[in-house]
């Protein structure tokens, strides 16, 4: 075998390694190239997140307070009226007239309630739902249905159809036909003696007089 076919291989097998090994260079470049742009757009991430936890804290201030601004306008008319009408409570002709103010701001007032959402629960005469009413006494009015609300001691209130605070009330709790049946041996039976103890003694004032 010649020098020059042994030489041959040998040049092939480095070619093929130059070859490889510019390869594996480019890959790390793009691997590096790569590597930075993924590390630019952590840093802008970081960057943003951290501007975004400063700017939300005062962006919750600036929207409660102005929510709270804006409750406060909407009631001012209302404390205007009510001042208005507490200036003239000396002057007020009768009991009537200072009545009618209170009930207008109060109408004013339920209003207001009304914009932001705020309504009144229904009790009084209203079957007593536990959801939105809660029972502090019960009562037997025979002539009124069971279970219906015969007095509301506190008003309740929901805001957008959610209890804030339920009503308190005094609920109709009628007997059951078994409470109202009375035992054997029972009262019946001690008016029946009462009956005859009085018959008995009927018989004897009439035997005296005779």
């Amino acid at each position: 075998m010649t020098k020059k076919s042994t030489e041959e291989p040998k040049k092939a097998k480095q070619a093929k390694k130059k070859s490889e090994l510019d390869e594996l260079r480019e890959q790390i470049e793009s691997l590096e190239q790569e590597k930075g742009e993924i590390f630019a757009k952590l840093q802008r991430v970081s960057a943003d997140y951290a501007n975004f936890q400063k700017r939300v804290p005062k962006q919750i201030s600036d929207t409660t307070l102005y929510e709270k601004e804006r409750v406060i306008k909407t009631l001012l008319p209302a404390f205007d009226n009510f001042e208005h009408m507490l200036a003239g409570v000396r002057s007020a002709e009768s009991v009537d007239v200072l009545i009618e103010g209170i009930e207008i701001v109060y109408s004013q007032m339920l209003d207001i309630l009304k914009s932001q959402g705020v309504e009144q629960i229904e009790a009084l005469g209203e079957k007593f739902d536990p959801s939105l009413h809660q029972a502090m006494l019960q009562r037997s009015e025979p002539e009124k249905e069971d279970n219906i609300v015969l007095e509301e001691f506190q008003k309740g209130y929901k805001l957008n159809d959610r209890v804030i605070r339920p009503s308190r009330v005094v609920v109709n709790k009628l007997a059951s036909e078994e409470d109202q049946q009375p035992d054997e041996g029972g009262e019946p039976q001690l008016q029946e003696e009462e009956d005859l103890q009085g018959h008995d003694t009927g018989e004897d004032e009439r035997a005296e007089t005779e």
